[in-house]
């Protein structure tokens, strides 16, 4: 058993400290790296978009309506509301002839800091397509109007798309999704729980489907594919799943989600993992999978030269003044 720890400093001491859970498997789904935590119950949050995207690339909605690869990444994404998410957003909802009411992901200001401040002097509000999960959100409606499915309540745990996505996450995961198990995410899309190794077991059926080893070999490398391509479109500028997917150059998939979630799978090394930080501070989400990454040697010198600035961050007041950093230990 190991034990995940980041750590916050103010200065030379320590301010703060957060703990990891951590499951890694290799593809023969032996435990690589454990914080015995493996049976314990998390949300996995929107770290699991590409499994809810799956339902949408076997309607055949990507053909019917024309999407390109940038907008296949975003049905995976949890964007920051950059112009460029939002260009190919608006022509994506375009091509749907549907009104924005019909998405129901809510509305907040985009992420970025900078495109929610540009939106804010141009007199405009924000809308649906600004909400970080709008393009889930048009996948499904996609889906469902190729399928003559209800736009309405295309969020009800009972509708017909919504329980094609649950029958992708129990194939995966290769368990029954308790019922118990069943709540609501940030967007209200149905979201449930798993434990952290059938989570990480779902990784390596994901790592087989795109190697023509489990189901959708297709469809799978369809998705994965366009993210590799298109990494800024499944978050945006700064953010570590975007920027480690092009730190790795193609040969690693990973997706974060709130609370501190992150999944990362080696399409070559058929190495998969699954990290929660305990308290949900995603702060310190960067430091530990970088930490993990370098320790079980799936990253290389190279790439973990790249990764230093994650693996160790400074911290910097508003008087960009350094007052401490961030690192990880793993014992």
């Amino acid at each position: 058993m190991s034990k995940i720890s980041t750590f916050i400093t103010r200065g030379d001491n320590i301010e703060s400290v957060h703990g990891i859970k951590c499951i890694v498997l290799n593809k023969k789904k032996e435990i690589l790296l454990s914080t015995n935590n493996n049976k314990d119950l998390i949300f996995p949050r929107s770290s699991i978009k590409i499994f809810q995207a799956l339902p949408f690339i076997l309607s055949g909605a990507t053909k019917k309506y024309n999407l390109n690869s940038k907008q296949v990444a975003l049905a995976c994404s949890s964007h920051t509301g950059e112009n460029f998410h939002l260009i190919d957003l608006k022509n994506w909802f375009e091509k749907l002839k549907i009104k924005m009411n019909n998405l129901k992901c809510g509305i907040h200001n985009p992420i970025n800091l900078a495109s929610s401040d540009k939106l804010l002097l141009s007199g405009n509000k924000p809308d649906q397509l600004h909400n970080n999960c709008s393009g889930k959100h048009l996948a499904m409606l996609s889906s469902c109007l190729v399928n003559n499915y209800n736009l309405n309540n295309y969020l009800e745990t009972n509708h017909p798309h919504q329980k094609k996505i649950r029958d992708i996450l129990e194939l995966y995961m290769n368990k029954k999704i308790n019922k118990k198990n069943y709540s609501v995410d940030g967007c209200s899309a149905p979201q449930y729980a798993f434990e952290l190794k059938d989570l990480s077991e779902g990784l390596i059926n994901l790592i087989s489907s795109y190697n023509n080893k489990f189901a959708f070999n297709y469809e799978i490398k369809f998705l994965i594919n366009n993210i590799l391509n298109n990494p800024m479109m499944i978050g945006g500028k700064k953010r570590f799943d975007s920027e480690l997917i092009k730190i790795c150059n193609r040969k690693l998939f990973c997706k974060g989600g709130a609370e501190g979630v992150f999944l990362f799978a080696h399409l070559k090394k058929e190495i998969a993992g699954v990290i929660k930080v305990i308290d949900g501070n995603e702060r310190a989400v960067p430091s530990a999978v970088a930490a993990i990454l370098k320790k079980l040697k799936i990253t290389s010198q190279e790439e973990n030269y790249n990764l230093k600035i994650w693996l160790n961050s400074f911290i910097y007041n508003h008087a960009k003044t350094i007052t401490g950093k961030i690192f990880t230990k793993i014992n």
